[in-house]
């Protein structure tokens, strides 16, 4: 098996959409939690098994080339499926007084730690990945009713270029409660392969 430890290209990039149009592409479909790891091993649309081991700290995005064939018009590369995201923005609140500031954030934040769900601030937008269903986000949200904050959901990768690595990571590294036993069992099985 091989094991591919760079990336060499992206999609979206204009020099390798080009290529692209007339290649054969296996897309390798990582999860958002895989997506933040260095080292997994992913099976292909071809069926095959794809060992990836990269430096530390690499910040895979979507459409990451990590082969081509130029003989063969062949790209391996990633495709990352990413959920959507809660999105508050707070920036009406800048026209209030210290003290209703200080009352909305505390009442969001209650709203949101309350469910555990975890968050990045940035600006005055706050940033939630969706843990559980986007109606019952929503229904806590309606319920809650903050004044002067406005919400709406986006999707992960309208998100991501507003992001840091370290804040993507913690909306889309481990997002998925339900999923943790799962990954965490992944997690060392792909490490002993790879």
């Amino acid at each position: 098996m091989k094991i591919y430890t760079t990336i060499i290209g992206n999609l979206h990039a204009p020099e390798w959409a080009e290529r692209a149009k007339d290649a054969d592409i296996e897309a390798l479909e990582l999860d958002q939690w895989t997506a933040q790891k260095s080292r997994f091993v992913v099976p292909g649309e071809d069926g095959g098994q794809y060992a990836v081991a990269l430096e530390r700290r690499t910040q895979l995005l979507d459409g990451d080339i990590l082969d081509y064939d130029a003989e063969r018009r062949r790209i391996v590369a990633i495709r990352i499926r990413l959920n959507d995201v809660l999105v508050a923005d707070l920036s009406e609140l800048a026209r209030e007084q210290p003290e209703e500031i200080i009352h909305i954030a505390l009442e969001l934040g209650h709203a949101i730690g309350n469910q555990h769900w975890p968050a990045v601030v940035k600006g005055t937008k706050v940033y939630v990945p969706l843990t559980v269903d986007k109606k019952v986000m929503d229904s806590v949200m309606r319920t809650h009713r903050i004044e002067h904050v406005d919400y709406s959901f986006q999707a992960g990768s309208e998100v991501i270029p507003y992001l840091a690595p370290h804040e993507i990571r913690r909306l889309f590294g481990g997002a998925s409660h339900e999923n943790r036993t799962e990954r965490d069992h992944h997690h060392h099985r792909h490490h002993a392969h790879v």
